[in-house]
């Protein structure tokens, strides 16, 4: 039997964010497909996260970039992002890394973000357990939220919030309509998470510090 998911109450017509201008000179990590550039944003309808894809009031798509502070963060809300809170063998299929890459880049510029940090969230009157804490079972109903931000707040180019999957770090989102890719400064080429058969040495590391196995 598939799993419901709680019903959450829709984003108000009129949000009273926070908003910050934030990203210049950070250096923000990626993992993403390999068929997009380092600092190209993702245009596809497909997927099922927080906060994409999501659509304009014309219902056309918003291409969107994800990124975040650290590795780990960008690893965990992507390749790790269901390993669950559980004790004991926790296998994880080296398949979710074919085609996967990662990118570092440093914004030129200070992004301007609707601020979901804590202090934020009470102003916006909704907490994390609600927005940021939510399963991916709620992902429909938290681009809800991203849609409303995008819509009233016509100048604001994305979405600030500390990650769920990494607490130390921050993720990001833009919009691909408002933010400019030419900002982003690629550090390099982008790399692989899997050679063949053996995972990047990041990945590795991480997957002992979580207690994951890597199966074929």
């Amino acid at each position: 039997m598939a799993r419901r998911a709680k019903t959450f109450l829709p984003p108000a017509d009129q949000l009273d964010a926070t908003i910050v201008l934030w990203g210049k000179g950070q250096e923000f990590h990626r993992v993403h497909d390999a068929i997009y550039k380092g600092n190209e944003f993702n245009p596809s309808r497909k997927g099922n996260a927080r906060f994409s894809p999501i659509r304009d009031s014309g219902g056309k798509i918003i291409p969107t970039l994800y990124a975040g502070s650290t590795l780990d963060c960008a690893l965990m809300e992507t390749i790790f992002h269901d390993v669950p809170f559980a004790a004991g063998f926790k296998p994880l299929s080296i398949k979710k890394m074919v085609g996967k890459v990662h990118t570092v880049f440093t914004s030129s510029v200070d992004f301007k973000l609707v601020d979901l940090g804590t202090i934020a969230l009470r102003r916006l009157g909704v907490d994390r357990a609600h927005l940021i804490d939510t399963t991916k079972w709620h992902y429909p109903a938290t681009r809800k939220w991203a849609e409303r931000f995008y819509v009233q707040f016509g100048d604001v180019q994305g979405l600030r919030w500390t990650s769920r999957q990494d607490d130390s770090a921050k993720a990001v989102i833009l919009f691909g309509t408002r933010a400019n890719s030419k900002d982003l400064v690629v550090s390099g080429p982008s790399t692989t998470l899997l050679a063949g058969d053996l995972a990047s040495a990041a990945v590795i590391d991480l997957a002992i510090r979580l207690g994951v196995t890597l199966v074929e």
